[in-house]
């Protein structure tokens, strides 16, 4: 992995920039694999065929003009062929998908990229993003992927690489932060921009509700297959819950503000769900983000039963207050603020981000998602580094991190990053010291002599 070296906020929102040139040259090739010169079916394989990759073959599959499913892959085969079966059932003959290109195993991917694909659609556990989509990126292909883009700055980095590498060959990359596709948010979010909350003063932003599902471990199986199976639950395939699920109201966020922030402080632990069944992640995360320009966001992100449950985002400005998901906007004081609310259709995100990916697709438009994914991402990243270590960090020292939480080695025998102890428990990070486990040691002594600086 090629490791960058002083990526500085500005830098790292421009990284692709140095692409510019190239794409304006490339405007008009359509790569090789976009889709075949006089045959209109766009050809999809699907890596990672959990509910989220089924659902988002679903709506690929749903768009409009000829379309067809022809591989999927997955770490496991039961889950690939499970996938096929389900999509076959509704979909019928847009479900192409033999025997022989079922593919499952840690190189199923590559085997699915490789089968004549015109666009791959990523839905593996996050810590594989990056791989996966360097591969597609380096073969040709469009791409949509799930968020977030991966579970460490290491990961972030190397995404980016390959998200310039598809923006000088004229690709497009779609990322599943449905809300940019989802016409509340998009007429919201543009009357901030136009002004309607004047100068901005506090975002909070909230993903507080109850625990995933968990797997209970099999005999005979080996910690790297109970980990996969519980990706959920561990830092190196999920990058904890305010990565994979609370990212999305941090997009929004970064969204409003045109940028991620420059610094955090924050904390969280586990107070509730701390089982042997509940790996090594936080059940709370208590985040203070701070923008360039000295707003300040305040994020709340939760796994607690029998609590009050908020999936929302909220801007206040000198003019107004915004909640943003609910498309509403009401004046404060007599600061030449207007009442607002949004009255509009508000067609399926899900389904819409593929409509719209598809026709970029077909008509050769620009698309590029990967860059404000990969900052989403590492704007979660960032928070899980101040939870975890009880540091204040700042933006360029968290993406310049080079501590990797990824494994040495992929395969079901070989040891996961975190082993359990006798007592089948995980270490798990310890504001304000270093864990009892080697990657986690690492990590804070990092995280700890950054803060220091």
């Amino acid at each position: 992995m090629s490791e960058p070296t002083n990526h500085s906020r500005r830098d790292f929102l421009k990284s692709t920039a140095a692409a510019g040139a190239a794409a304006a040259v490339a405007s008009s090739f359509v790569a090789r694999s976009a889709h075949a010169a006089g045959d209109e079916t766009i050809k999809i394989a699907l890596i990672g065929c959990g509910g989220r990759g089924s659902g988002a073959a679903s709506q690929a599959l749903s768009t409009k003009g000829p379309v067809k499913l022809i591989a999927v892959a997955d770490a496991f085969p039961d889950n690939a062929h499970g996938a096929v079966n389900n999509l076959k059932n509704q979909f019928g003959d847009k479900v192409d998908v033999p025997e022989d290109r079922i593919f499952h195993g840690f190189d199923a991917y590559k085997q699915a990229i490789d089968s004549g694909a015109d666009l791959i659609v990523i839905a593996t556990p996050p810590g594989f993003r990056p791989i996966h989509f360097e591969y597609a990126v380096k073969q040709n292909k469009n791409v949509f992927a799930e968020k977030p883009v991966a579970t460490d700055a290491g990961g972030i980095r190397r995404f980016l690489a390959a998200a310039a590498e598809a923006k000088s060959k004229n690709l497009k990359v779609g990322i599943g932060l449905q809300r940019h596709h989802q016409a509340r948010y998009i007429e919201t979010i543009k009357r901030i921009h136009d002004g309607a909350l004047g100068d901005m003063r506090l975002l909070r932003v909230y993903w507080n509700g109850d625990s995933p599902w968990v797997r209970p471990r099999q005999p005979n199986q080996t910690e790297m297959e109970y980990q996969m199976r519980n990706w959920y639950y561990f830092v190196w395939l999920c990058g904890d819950h305010i990565n994979e699920q609370h990212i999305h109201n941090l997009d929004v966020a970064n969204w409003i503000m045109k940028g991620p922030p420059i610094m955090a402080q924050g904390q969280g632990g586990r107070q509730v769900r701390n089982g042997k069944d509940h790996g090594e992640i936080y059940d709370h995360h208590m985040i203070e983000y701070t923008y360039a320009d000295g707003t300040k966001m305040l994020s709340q992100c939760r796994h607690m039963p029998n609590c009050q449950n908020d999936v929302s985002e909220h801007a206040t400005g000198a003019k107004g207050y915004c909640n943003v998901g609910g498309g509403s906007i009401e004046a404060l004081g007599n600061n030449g603020g207007e009442n607002w609310r949004f009255k509009g259709g508000d067609p399926n995100p899900y389904q819409v981000e593929h409509d719209d990916l598809f026709d970029a697709i077909r008509n050769n438009k620009p698309y590029m998602e990967a860059e404000y994914g990969a900052t989403s991402t590492m704007t979660a990243l960032l928070g899980r580094m101040c939870t975890y270590s009880g540091q204040v960090i700042k933006w360029e020292d968290a993406i310049n991190a080079k501590e990797s939480v990824m494994p040495k080695a992929y395969s079901f025998d070989a040891a996961p990053p975190t082993l359990p102890d006798a007592d089948g428990r995980y270490s798990i990070a310890m504001p304000g010291q270093s864990g009892d486990d080697v990657v986690w040691k690492r990590v804070n002594k990092e995280i700890m002599s950054w803060a220091r600086r």
